[in-house]
């Protein structure tokens, strides 16, 4: 008699082997303070009306939300937020709406965002800052009754595209502090 098991049956499942990372030092406060600074003067160049151009504060504030967030929160955005509408001469509020549902979701996200790779974490910050942005277009387009156009999806997918470019440039010191190979 032959071998009553069916193929399907005797089939293993692959095997699946972890690759093990190397845990990253915490990034200093005087870092992040410097990269949300320079994030914030990148938005005040005048280039931030023209289509195409990523929020670069936003940008870095997700990241160090979702890298550190016990040390960057929602006052950050909430003040950073403030600091950019009255820069922008903009409805007082709109950027701190958007940084501080940015700020939200980026700790509510925070767990999933980790476990992908940088393609898959930029799948995941693209529908974010989508929705954030809508929600401040929207709010200017019923307070202003003015049609803003599709141009602001441009911005957020610049800003997507701008994420595993700047994953890796914030956690270059860390990296380096190691003595280990940057990449």
């Amino acid at each position: 008699m032959s071998n009553s098991r069916s193929p399907a049956a005797s089939h293993k499942p692959p095997r699946r082997t972890m690759t093990p990372q190397r845990l990253l030092r915490a990034a200093s406060g005087g870092f992040i303070a410097l990269t949300l600074f320079v994030a914030f003067l990148l938005n005040l160049l005048p280039w931030g009306r023209w289509p195409g151009v990523p929020d670069f504060f936003g940008v870095v504030l997700f990241f160090w939300c979702v890298h550190a967030p016990r040390r960057v929160g929602m006052l950050v955005g909430f003040m950073g937020g403030i600091l950019l509408d009255v820069h922008n001469a903009r409805l007082l509020g709109e950027y701190a709406l958007v940084y501080t549902l940015l700020v939200y979701w980026a700790i509510v996200l925070r767990g999933r965002i980790v476990r992908f790779g940088l393609f898959g974490q930029t799948l995941h910050v693209l529908p974010v800052f989508v929705v954030a942005t809508a929600v401040m277009v929207g709010l200017r387009s019923i307070l202003t009754l003015s049609a803003p156009g599709w141009w602001w999806i441009f911005d957020c997918m610049t800003t997507a595209v701008l994420w595993p470019l700047l994953t890796w440039l914030l956690q270059l010191p860390q990296r380096l502090a190691d003595g280990a190979d940057p990449a």
